[in-house]
């Protein structure tokens, strides 16, 4: 359905939705066609329920669902007794459980993929980086010598693979934080003491008559996410680099703008990047690349979104298309022929906006089936088998598109990524002491690390691009995670001549250095490469990670993965301001726990200020007065 506007509506339509240059011609195409994106699914859930949002709806048991009045009148307790505080603390409880649970299965898999390589059962795959899996095997004391490195890899494997359900009650990579900052752990009792426990009796403590104490329930949450942390993410990020490299310092593109008119588009959405390394291996088969000369096709171009993007961008230096709300807009330019998803940030609407072009949606999990997708079910076993049906389909498919019909918008953006912990200290000459000896001399005044979604409440990519822009002009270096770094890349923050628009301070160390003053560090398991460069940073000050002049920041955070990642942060010692509130604002005692009251436990707390300049001031007050106790 055609839906005409005048230009300057259509234009102002377009500019409250989002920032980035790229997505809004084809944003306007879907207004005007009547295309449904998730900005017209937001506007037609307006007003969104007020029990829901602040946290004080209950759907536990059948006795409910139970609401409170968040202002203090009644009803005031749930049939079962709970009040607003008990009710808002399991809800988020629930979410946080959700989220640890979303990125340590994601590890698990990766692992178990390690796995069966070393066994040589997987097909296609082989470890690439033999000197971290030497590393990591010396973590886990497996003895390497006479050994071949598929025999330390089953070795670390299973050592891992442990760590979902080890009795030995701590997980092996809590041990790279400072000592200071696993004594809070252990003082508080929120230790890990494995990634499936902490979250099964999270589980547990929620269930109906079962924990009541808002603050104990909150503590656990805690637990659970450094089990997600530095647990399941951390080992997601460890293993994907044994297997398919630790990422170094490389260029490449971004926005939509990467599609090509006269190309093969394939597009690789997710998380996991199990299946696209073996996508991107099938691209270049010579038979399936002369296929689509002979389809009409100039070849076969890959484009990454999400964090799949991010991990084939950081790894291969595959361009990438765009950040969460880019992807019904990338199908909307009528050019892929294929978007291929494995899990997490999804859209089940995307098969909806497919099908008004020739794309097809083909799913790989079995975790996650979409109704209208091909399913084409990925397991190692048969990995190379699986990825080069799904370029053939996808060559196949290029006959079918309507040239006339396709809009891709403007020019790619070039930007720099790769920054894995080992790339910073390749950089800095394989020393943190210029990064030290930066912080202690003011040029770099602490560090942020900015994380999350988009989410179209706030205008898409805005959150991101504006914090980093004012964090920067202060003298303050940004590292970030998933959609926050893809929407900096798209603003051209992720390049060296971005310090122009940072302070003299920072744009004389990032010109000395060559690097941007925004880095991109990977996906949004990858946040765990913050963590370990956090702690070895604090290792060298011989302090906890809670004296360090470091921040943690989600301006446009949307899902339950983030709940997770921003409660590590805090557990971790991290100061973290989110741009979204938190669904606790029903219950005033929950508020104050976790804006004040966790300093009193773990050194950090949170935040919530959805302005850019104010979120700037909260973050560089908090890292002056971090930089004082430091005496620096």
């Amino acid at each position: 359905m055609t839906i005409h506007y005048d230009p300057e509506t259509l234009k102002k339509i377009v500019q409250e939705r989002t920032i980035d240059e790229s997505a809004k011609p084809v944003l306007a195409r879907t207004i005007q066609e009547g295309i449904e994106t998730a900005w017209d699914r937001l506007e037609a859930q307006q007003p969104q329920c007020g029990f829901g949002q602040t946290g004080v709806c209950c759907n536990r048991c059948t006795m409910g669902p139970c609401r409170i009045d968040p202002y203090g009148g009644s009803p005031n307790r749930g049939v079962c007794g709970a009040g607003a505080d008990l009710i808002v603390a399991r809800n988020l409880l629930d979410d946080l459980n959700t989220g640890a649970a979303a990125h340590s299965d994601h590890g698990r898999e990766v692992i178990e993929t390690m796995l069966e390589t070393a066994e040589g059962s997987a097909q296609g795959y082989e470890i690439l980086d033999t000197k971290k899996l030497m590393t990591v095997a010396a973590e886990y004391a497996i003895p390497t010598n006479g050994k071949t490195k598929n025999e330390i890899a089953k070795a670390v494997a299973l050592g891992m693979l442990e760590e979902f359900g080890t009795i030995k009650n701590f997980i092996q990579f809590t041990r790279r934080a400072p000592e200071k900052t696993q004594a809070i752990w252990n003082t508080t009792g929120i230790m890990p003491r494995s990634v499936d426990r902490e979250i099964v009796e999270g589980m547990h403590r929620i269930h109906m008559g079962v924990g009541a104490d808002y603050a104990n329930i909150l503590l656990h949450g805690l637990r659970t996410a450094l089990a997600d942390g530095w647990g399941g993410s951390m080992m997601a990020t460890e293993v994907s680099d044994i297997m398919f490299g630790t990422p170094e310092i490389k260029e490449s593109w971004v926005n939509l703008g990467v599609l090509k008119k006269d190309m093969v588009n394939i597009i690789l959405h997710g998380h996991n990047p199990v299946l696209s390394e073996m996508v991107v291996e099938a691209s270049r088969n010579p038979e399936l690349q002369q296929l689509a000369r002979d389809k009409g096709a100039q070849g076969i171009n890959l484009a990454g979104m999400c964090c799949t993007g991010n991990e084939l961008l950081m790894r291969k230096g595959v361009p990438i298309a765009g950040n969460m709300l880019n992807q019904e807009l990338a199908l909307a330019t009528g050019a892929v022929e294929v978007m291929v998803i494995d899990y997490q940030c999804i859209f089940p609407s995307i098969t909806r906006t497919a099908a008004c072009f020739h794309t097809k949606i083909v799913s790989t999990s079995e975790k996650s089936k979409v109704p209208g997708a091909v399913h084409m079910e990925f397991h190692p076993k048969n990995a190379m088998e699986t990825a080069l049906g799904i370029v053939k389909l996808a060559i196949e498919n290029f006959s079918y598109r309507d040239q006339n019909r396709v809009l891709i918008p403007g020019k790619p953006v070039k930007m720099m990524a790769g920054f894995s912990v080992e790339a910073i200290l390749g950089a800095l000459g394989g020393t943190l002491k210029p990064l030290i000896d930066a912080i202690a001399g003011g040029q770099i005044k602490g560090a942020v690390g900015m994380v999350g979604c988009n989410n179209p409440k706030i205008q898409h990519d805005f959150g991101h691009v504006a914090l980093s822009k004012e964090l920067i002009k202060r003298d303050i270096l940004v590292v970030q995670t998933g959609c926050a770094a893809i929407a900096s890349g798209k603003a051209g923050l992720l390049l060296p001549e971005a310090a122009e628009l940072a302070g003299d301070a920072l744009k004389s160390v990032c010109q000395a250095l060559g690097i941007p003053p925004v880095l991109h560090m990977g996906s949004c398991v990858d946040c765990s490469r913050i963590l370990v460069l956090a702690a070895e940073l604090a290792k060298a000050l011989d302090v906890g990670i809670d004296q360090l002049p470091l921040a943690g920041a989600a301006p446009e955070w949307m899902s339950q993965k983030a709940v997770s990642i921003a409660s590590y942060f805090v557990a971790s010692g991290v100061f973290t301001v989110l741009g979204i509130p938190p669904k606790i604002f029903g219950s005033a005692n929950v508020v104050n726990l976790m804006a004040a009251g966790l300093n009193d436990v773990v050194g950090a707390a949170f935040a919530v200020e959805p302005d850019p300049i104010k979120a700037a001031d909260l973050i560089e007050k908090h890292i002056l007065a971090k930089r004082k106790g430091l005496g620096i």
